[in-house]
């Protein structure tokens, strides 16, 4: 079996993970993303964008907002990595992104992220007065709003 990084457009990507990732859903937009073959098949993508919290988005900082395979061995290591190196590429200085607090993180250790912070969960728009779902605005899915990691891979 031989893994290649190959370009993708957002398109293939969000089908790709709406298909396959397993608590998440597409994100909107992006910086851009990249794909990994085995033998002519996308086995997986990973999309990179401008950071999601505002205080992070000082314009040398990236975020993954999204990775996904089908399960092919070392692929998140290596879809991470190649963010790393065409981030570093473009110029920009640091590459984040998220993790729920039960995933060990272990495609992020092999690929030289450390973790930076423990993220509180996110708040609820739900309100005695004014029940409501935790959904995405843009597709009613619901989304994880537990507690998080942010890591971090200094470039």
């Amino acid at each position: 079996m031989t893994l290649a990084i190959v370009p993708v457009d957002l398109a293939r990507a969000r089908r790709f993970i709406a298909e396959h990732h397993r608590h998440n859903i597409p994100p909107q937009g992006h910086k851009f993303s990249a794909g990994l073959m085995s033998d002519g098949e996308l086995v997986g993508v990973v999309v990179v964008g401008r950071p999601i919290a505002r205080n992070l988005d000082d314009g040398a900082t990236l975020e993954v907002t999204r990775t996904c395979t089908d399960g092919t061995k070392n692929g998140n290591s290596m879809l991470y990595g190649a963010a790393a190196r065409a981030a570093k590429a473009l110029g920009y200085r640091r590459l984040i992104t998220y993790t729920l607090a039960e995933e060990p993180g272990s495609s992020l250790l092999a690929s030289g992220f450390r973790v930076e912070a423990e993220v509180a969960p996110a708040a609820s728009w739900s309100r005695k007065s004014r029940p409501r779902l935790d959904l995405d605005l843009f597709s009613n899915e619901r989304r994880p709003t537990g507690p998080k990691r942010r890591w971090v891979r200094e470039l």
